[in-house]
């Protein structure tokens, strides 16, 4: 298996994620003549063409040859494209890599859509990015079939790591799930959090700007003081929180009204929700 550096990679679909993962290959120096994107669509196939990559319309053209194919198209078209690339995978003496950020697609549905008739097993990574990629700060969660050697998998954290700060490897493909309602859904969180503060802010008289701007500028202070501070969260909740004080009884005010609870539930709202998810779409 050769280096990032080195390898063919096919993007099987090139929307959002596609074009974040792509941007951040091409900023860390991968050629862009390395790169092939299928994409049906020609508004998103022109905005992947102006980063200088090859596109096409044709799956089999695209993942053909390619050491890496990442399937990053909607779920409910993934069995007919995994079945596209088995067949024409056929002839090949070694099969590639194949990275799935389709949303709920289990290991089970993909290694049975793309094995070809020689019962060949394709080398397989379930990937769960969030959306704070598209800016270089995502958060990837990865699960790997018992077959992908450790390159294999240097090779796909390499890949995600173009734009995930954090690369996290689970060790059961349940806990995937987990990664969803953790860091996929998380930062629709985050977004609600912000909204709230903003609109309690206006509605004791502060301008809507000026609560905006106070607003998000804290939600990302914070998050840099997160993932840049030797302390854990709860110490950094803490050195905040003076006894008795403003923060102290916004947090009380949380705790009365089961702030903890309400975050457990809706964690594992969407938890169940993409387990739900990959169940059924694994049956289409």
């Amino acid at each position: 298996m050769p280096s990032l550096q080195y390898s063919k990679l096919a993007f099987i679909g090139g929307g959002n994620m596609a074009s974040a993962i792509i941007g951040g290959l091409l900023n860390q120096g991968i050629p862009a003549q390395n790169i092939t994107v299928s994409e049906p669509w020609e508004v998103n196939r022109n905005k992947i063409a102006d980063l200088g990559v090859r596109t096409t319309t044709d799956n089999v053209i695209a993942g053909g040859d390619a050491d890496v194919v990442i399937i990053a198209v909607k779920p409910q078209v993934t069995k007919a494209v995994c079945e596209e690339l088995a067949d024409a995978w056929e002839k090949r003496s070694a099969l590639p890599v194949v990275v799935s950020i389709a949303a709920g697609i289990t290991l089970g549905s993909l290694s049975g859509w793309l094995q070809g008739k020689d019962g060949r097993n394709v080398h397989l990574v379930r990937v769960m990015p969030n959306t704070p990629a598209l800016v270089g700060e995502g958060a990837s969660g990865l699960f790997a079939s018992e077959d992908v050697t450790e390159d294999e998998k240097e090779l796909v954290a390499a890949l995600l790591g173009s734009v995930s700060k954090a690369t996290e490897w689970v060790e059961r493909e349940a806990l995937i799930d987990v990664v969803t309602g953790l860091s996929g859904s998380g930062p629709a969180y985050f977004f609600a959090m912000v909204e709230h503060l903003i609109a309690s802010a206006k509605a004791l008289g502060l301008p809507e700007e000026q609560a905006t701007r106070l607003a998000a500028q804290t939600c990302l202070g914070a998050g840099k003081m997160l993932t840049t501070s030797s302390d854990s969260p709860t110490q950094l909740r803490k050195n905040v929180t003076s006894p008795n004080g403003t923060t102290h009884a916004a947090l009380e005010t949380f705790n009365e009204l089961g702030f903890n609870e309400t975050v457990d539930k809706a964690v594992r709202a969407a938890t169940d929700r993409a387990a739900e998810l990959g169940n059924t779409l694994g049956k289409l």
